[in-house]
């Protein structure tokens, strides 16, 4: 079944069966509990909707589809889903993660995780060969985005699973900027994979939400029972809205990744713009691994400015159409300052080691007529 026919059916089969409703929708089943006839056996599986929820399994059913997995679990937020899969370490254990990850990421691992006696390092790698000499005696799980956020880095998904694979590390891939549409990391060989759906997925700013995506059984059962030990699962509501937004995501990520490459010819000839980042253009570092192992390229791209700290800010609050806000991958164009807003509680020096600068621009192109907003970021680069 191809990618949209699988987004908009699977999970989502009508009822047929004697006493089905029949409905082309999931029901949005909002009980809490479940009555049984036998006290041993929960009807259907389903016994209290922490552990388990008619709409949230249709929810997980798609996105392990989308995404070439055995197993999916729904969380309440990105956040929530990235917490869960920590949780399958122990005190002592060391990661090893991209130094250019979402601020909030970094936040997680750093001023709450390392509490708990986890080991973070944060380094620059592109490949398992860059990677493998990072690697300690007690490395058990290596995190990659890619892109990253928001220097738009590519990494070698494949290369650095097979050598994490060789020496039994678990690997992690935050797929969130690129979505399934256009990368399926578990099909080059990562264990995990990880979304803020929140963003592309969802990609209507109304749910906050994150999911896994697996294929190991005996992880997969791990995970399961931390989802339901913790408990920061999705809503049947929010899983709803995230099935609905689904539905689109093939069609979103076409006009969203249109969208983002006459943006970046459009920035590329402007004299107010310094560099771009974008696993689009051919000089991009990371060209030639991202057309390997990504079916298209996106749309998020952020973009340095030529000037200062004050310019940066006064681009930013002179756009009209293009919102200033936090969050991406969303019908509504999204633009921030990095440095004030996503990655701000990344220390200074830290930010500055990356090369994320006080004029860096991030920008998540949306869907809206493509005249529309160069004519924004137009205006809005006449007034600095």
């Amino acid at each position: 079944m191809k990618f949209s026919t699988s987004a908009i059916h699977i999970g989502n089969e009508p009822n047929l069966k004697e006493g089905g409703s029949g409905d082309v929708v999931i029901p949005i089943h909002l009980s809490t509990t479940f009555s049984r006839k036998k006290v041993d056996k929960p009807t259907g599986g389903y016994e209290y909707s922490r552990s388990g929820n008619p709409t949230r399994y249709a929810l997980e059913k798609n996105l392990a589809a989308l995404e070439n997995g055995k197993y999916a679990f729904a969380f309440s937020s990105g956040l929530a889903a990235i917490t869960n899969v920590l949780f399958l370490l122990k005190n002592g254990d060391h990661v090893l993660s991209i130094d250019d990850v979402y601020g909030g990421t970094r936040r997680l691992f750093m001023q709450v995780l390392e509490k708990f006696g986890l080991e973070f390092s944060f380094v620059n790698f592109v490949t398992g060969k860059d990677m493998q000499k990072y690697i300690k005696p007690n490395t058990r799980l290596i995190w990659i985005e890619s892109p990253t956020n928001p220097l738009m880095k590519i990494v070698d998904i494949a290369s650095v699973c097979q050598i994490a694979r060789s020496q039994k590390i678990l690997t992690v891939v935050d797929n969130t900027f690129a979505s399934p549409y256009f990368q399926k990391p578990l099909s080059l060989g990562a264990d995990i994979v990880l979304h803020s759906m929140t963003k592309y997925i969802g990609g209507h700013s109304d749910v906050v939400a994150g999911c896994v995506v697996l294929n190991d059984r005996e992880i997969a059962e791990r995970l399961k029972f931390l989802q339901n030990a913790v408990g920061a699962i999705l809503s049947p509501f929010d899983s709803f809205q995230v099935l609905k937004g689904i539905k689109t995501l093939a069609l979103r990520m076409k006009q969203h990744e249109e969208n983002a490459q006459k943006i970046v010819q459009f920035l590329a000839k402007h004299k107010k713009v310094k560099k771009i980042y974008y696993p689009g253009l051919s000089t991009h570092p990371g060209y030639d691994i991202a057309k390997k192992q990504m079916s298209g390229f996106g749309g998020m791209l952020s973009f340095e400015l030529k000037g200062n700290l004050k310019k940066s800010i006064s681009f930013l609050e002179s756009l009209k159409i293009v919102s200033v806000a936090e969050s991406l991958g969303v019908v509504e164009s999204l633009i921030e300052h990095p440095a004030s807003m996503t990655h701000a509680s990344v220390p200074k020096e830290e930010r500055e080691k990356i090369g994320l600068t006080d004029t860096l621009i991030r920008l998540s192109v949306g869907i809206e007529d493509i005249e529309d907003l160069t004519a924004d970021l137009e205006q809005a680069l006449g007034r600095i």
